[in-house]
């Protein structure tokens, strides 16, 4: 058997990169965003163009989507789509979504003979242009076998992370985690500007010590220095808290961090930083505090250097 056809919706920061390097691998690899210019990069990197989801379902061995939601991811499903794909054909889904939805889909595309894949993945646009995100799977070995050649196209680590809906499962709280540090350190950087200390004093012990970690390591730094580049939207951070404060409820534990951390970023996308990265939350505390969190110096020129010289994890 030869290559999979792989029909590719949404070119977001994650899904152009993954596109690019399926075409770089010699996929066949036709593809679909709302919007023209990530339809017109697509093309230039030697994807082609899909006009419509439920037209390329039909011929398509793999049907991909990178998108934002699972409201999102649902729509493209039940538009057509799902009808559409001929029997066997893979549904490789790459969006963090929810468990709810991962078990809704599983039933769905076997209803109609498809095969549900979740793969949500970790790192960010950069890996992904370059072909080293991790891919974390759910679901039998088979499956995984079947799809390793198209994982292996764009994926520097693929993790089989157990039997189907452990890998959204394990993701969520990987993110939950992950947003509730940036959340932590937003609100004790605005508290330290507040009160007058040296913020380079602030950054170095803190990195220093018990408080240190990776979002701290990728994004603290920057913080201080203004770059609210979205490498990961604060949108998109509370749509993760979201769902996971909604799964925490589902499955009977309280909730009370969660709740909290979910707020924070709601008020703080309410506020209007919901596009800018995720550290943005920590303009929800200054608008209150009246001071912004800063390093000595910092201007226009220290952001860029600092947003040329860092990668970013999701």
């Amino acid at each position: 058997m030869g290559a999979p056809r792989i029909a590719f919706v949404g070119l977001g920061g994650m899904g152009r990169g993954l596109v690019k390097n399926l075409v770089k691998q010699g996929f066949d690899a036709t593809v679909f965003d709302v919007r023209p210019e990530a339809m017109d990069e697509a093309l230039r990197l030697g994807a082609t163009a899909g006009a419509d989801p439920t037209v390329m379902a039909r011929e398509a061995d793999v049907f991909a989507v990178c998108v934002t939601t699972a409201e999102a991811v649902q729509g493209i499903a039940f538009g057509g789509v799902l009808d559409a794909l001929p029997k066997g054909a893979i549904f490789l889904d790459h969006t963090t979504v929810s468990p709810a939805h991962v078990d809704l889909m599983a039933r769905a595309c076997a209803e109609r003979g498809v095969r549900y894949a979740e793969a949500p993945m970790t790192r960010t646009p950069a890996h992904a242009d370059r072909g080293e995100v991790n891919v974390l799977f759910g679901g039998e070995s088979d499956l995984l076998a079947e799809l390793r050649p198209v994982f292996d196209a764009y994926a520097q680590n693929v993790f089989h992370v157990g039997p189907a809906g452990h890998a959204i499962r394990l993701k969520l709280i990987h993110n939950y985690i992950a947003f509730a540090n940036v959340a932590a350190w937003c609100e004790g950087f605005a508290l330290a500007a507040r009160e007058g200390l040296d913020m380079t004093k602030v950054i170095g012990i803190i990195s220093a010590a018990g408080g240190k970690s990776g979002m701290m390591d990728l994004y603290g730094e920057m913080t201080l220095r203004r770059d609210f580049t979205p490498h990961m939207s604060l949108a998109n951070a509370q749509k993760d808290v979201r769902y996971y404060a909604e799964w925490l409820a589902d499955a009977g534990l309280p909730g009370f961090m969660a709740s909290s951390v979910h707020q924070t970023y709601a008020l703080a996308s309410l506020m209007g930083h919901g596009e800018e990265g995720c550290t943005a939350v920590i303009k929800a505390y200054e608008e209150l505090t009246g001071v912004e969190a800063r390093l000595p110096g910092t201007g226009t020129a220290a952001s860029k250097d600092a947003a040329q010289s860092m990668d970013h994890e999701d």
